[in-house]
């Protein structure tokens, strides 16, 4: 959380002509309940299997449009087992926004919506538990910057295809 997907992926997806969808937004729009009140009012592992649902019909949406589609996950999507295997299955290229610990808890601060999101010390301990699934991303960008910049820096990869317009 605070690493920039949901913005790096809006801003992406406008410069190569691609779909975008933001899995969190996408949950709240499907079960018309904020993401917190879903983990208050039904808990956590609710919430992972609604994402879990959520993302299989995102990726298969995806493939079925014929379209490439910039999709921004959850901070903690792909700490689960069932969406990794989901991803690898859809041939998704994953792109971790590696921002240092002190930058996320910077942006973070101020926020008092996210359910996962305590104090520092429940932040730092969450973050070094999913460290080692975002490590396991085929690409890895520098988010503690501008996320136009980090756009470029995906960019720059050469692994995503502009579509004509």
């Amino acid at each position: 959380m605070g690493s920039g997907k949901s913005t790096v992926a809006r801003l992406l997806a406008r410069q190569i002509g691609w779909i975008h969808i933001d899995l969190d937004r996408r949950i709240t729009d499907v079960t018309g309940v904020s993401i917190p009140d879903i983990f208050s009012q039904q808990g956590e592992p609710a919430f992972r299997q609604i994402e879990h649902e959520e993302l299989e019909k995102t990726l298969a949406e995806a493939k079925s449009l014929g379209r490439p589609t910039v999709i921004s996950l959850g901070g903690g999507t792909t700490a689960q087992p069932a969406n990794l295997a989901a991803l690898e299955r859809s041939g998704a290229t994953l792109i971790w926004l590696d921002c240092p610990i002190e930058e996320l808890l910077r942006r973070c601060a101020h926020i008092t919506n996210r359910p996962l999101f305590r104090d520092e010390a429940s932040f730092r301990e969450l973050y070094r538990q999913r460290l080692p699934f975002y490590e396991v991303a085929h690409f890895r960008v520098e988010s503690g910057i501008e996320p136009l910049r980090v756009v470029e820096q995906i960019l720059v990869l050469g692994i995503l295809d502009k579509v004509p317009a």
